[in-house]
């Protein structure tokens, strides 16, 4: 069966037409303003709309509080959420309960205990997505897209009862050899997939998703 992918950070048509002939399951906007992949709403209301049935949605946020969400989903009509901050279960339920749409948490990992968390959120989540974590020292980093990978063997052979993704620090050329390590069944990309920070290379996103179908 091919790999799930989720092309995360897309910015304009170029990306998202390259994502949809390639069979990605997700497309993903990003609402989070340090981000350059980062769209106001009326940015992603028109990507969003040529998307729409052909893809599913996914808008991407960080500790969002509940003024952003309501005036991003007044004008972005989006699929799934992405909760890739420090929100505890209980806000992730909240917003689940309010704005009724499926949600996926990033969690962030460095090392083997990070995936407690994981137990945490399966009550009051669709999907978890695991990230790599950046280190403290790291100058300019963000939640996530900081290019960084972790050590896939700390997934291999694990189950939950929730699906899982991986992302950070994937491209086409190690796509497959965090697959077979992981034992990952859906993916995440988004800086190995540009051709510089918030812009998507159309040829880089062919291949990516022409690897995963391989898998």
């Amino acid at each position: 069966m091919a790999i799930l992918c989720k092309i995360c950070g897309v910015t304009d048509e170029a990306g998202l037409e390259a994502s949809i002939r390639g069979d990605a399951r997700w497309l993903g906007f990003v609402f989070f303003p340090a981000s350059p992949r980062s769209l106001r709403p009326e940015q992603a209301a028109h990507l969003a709309a040529a998307a729409a049935g052909r893809i599913e949605r996914v808008g991407l946020f960080v500790d969002p509080d509940d003024a952003l969400l309501e005036e991003t989903l007044r004008q972005v009509d989006l699929d799934l959420l992405q909760l890739h901050g420090k929100e505890s279960p209980r806000r992730v339920r909240e917003i689940r309960a309010r704005w009724g749409l499926p949600i996926i948490k990033a969690v962030k990992v460095a090392q083997a205990g990070d995936l407690d968390a994981v137990a945490d959120y399966l009550a009051v989540v669709d999907r978890i997505l695991f990230d790599a974590k950046a280190p403290a020292d790291m100058a300019g980093a963000l939640p996530g897209g900081n290019a960084l990978a972790f050590d896939w063997r700390l997934l291999a052979g694990r189950t939950w009862s929730k699906p899982w993704m991986l992302s950070g620090g994937l491209h086409p050329e190690n796509l497959e050899e965090a697959v077979t390590i992981s034992g990952a069944s859906a993916v995440d990309v988004s800086s190995g997939v540009e051709a510089r920070p918030g812009v998507k290379d159309p040829a880089r996103i062919a291949a990516f998703l022409e690897k995963a179908r391989g898998l």
